[in-house]
């Protein structure tokens, strides 16, 4: 018998170490491609590269007061909603914003539909628009304390001021792309008013609502923060600016950058669920890529 020739055989043939050795390799770059693909999993590499960032200027700068550590502010974190009111303060916050935004969204939807229907209401809204979105909420709280006093009114006030005008001018927007044949699609079926506005307009509009609902989210929050800090308006029921405001005053810099890192995480928390929304709805109709 001819001897084989083991140089043309495969490498499985020659002891499979090639086999071997690159097979985990390539499972690995297969299930890393393929965790790449979540949003999640890169926004997760993206917070943990900050992290690092962070901790090593902060240790390289070495002044605990002006600058703590990641790990610091996390014990700090850890500390604050254990035996803190960071927790209650998160919630007070956020119940005055869910109230402001909510307030602001309807009174813009029926804005907003009388407007469609009724060319000088439009006129009035893009005017008003014109006027007030450009003005910063928190430049009204001022004259809201001196009106409404010291407390949650006020600060319903400017949240109601922060969101109405953005998501007035998104949903205005939206409601005069729907197409001529949707419209046509819901006159033919005898909608007329409100059911028209809910079957017809805000599903077709979709994609503008919630680009507005995000940007108006984005202005009532930081209005919220701001006037909870510099002014202290909610500070009776303790909200999360003041507790940012009261710890900066008690020179308590890890509890402070502990504050603001719950602003950032619960906004990273409504990002996603808006992210959620979006998949569920306007991507899964095929209206958004």
């Amino acid at each position: 018998m001819s001897d084989i020739d083991l140089s043309r055989q495969p490498a499985l043939f020659r002891g499979g170490h090639a086999t071997t050795r690159t097979a985990p390799a390539q499972w690995l770059a297969t299930a890393g491609a393929t965790l790449w693909r979540f949003t999640l999993v890169r926004r997760l590499v993206v917070l943990a590269g900050l992290a690092v960032l962070w901790q090593v200027a902060a240790t390289w700068q070495n002044s605990p007061l002006l600058f703590p550590t990641f790990t610091d502010t996390i014990s700090a974190l850890v500390e604050a909603l254990r035996h803190e009111d960071l927790f209650p303060a998160s919630i007070a916050s956020l119940t005055v914003l869910i109230k402001g935004y909510v307030l602001a969204l309807a009174l813009a939807l029926v804005f907003v539909s009388v407007a469609i229907a009724v060319p000088f209401v439009k006129e009035v809204l893009l005017t008003l628009t014109a006027m007030f979105n450009p003005l910063p909420a928190i430049a009204l709280l001022p004259l809201a304390m001196l009106w409404l006093g010291l407390g949650e009114a006020s600060l319903l006030l400017v949240m109601v001021h922060a969101v109405l005008w953005p998501f007035a001018l998104a949903a205005l927007t939206g409601f005069e792309q729907v197409p001529e044949t949707q419209r046509l699609v819901g006159r033919n079926y005898g909608l007329k008013g409100p059911a028209y506005v809910a079957l017809i307009l805000i599903p077709a509009a979709l994609p503008s609502l919630l680009s507005g609902l995000k940007i108006a989210w984005a202005f009532a929050w930081r209005t919220l923060i701001a006037a909870e800090l510099v002014f202290g308006v909610s500070s009776r029921s303790g909200g999360l600016g003041w507790f940012i405001y009261r710890n900066r005053n008690e020179l308590l810099t890890d509890r402070v950058f502990a504050g603001l890192v719950t602003v950032i995480l619960i906004g990273l928390l409504v990002e996603v669920l808006f992210r959620l929304v979006e998949q569920r709805t306007v991507r899964a109709w095929g209206l958004q890529r």
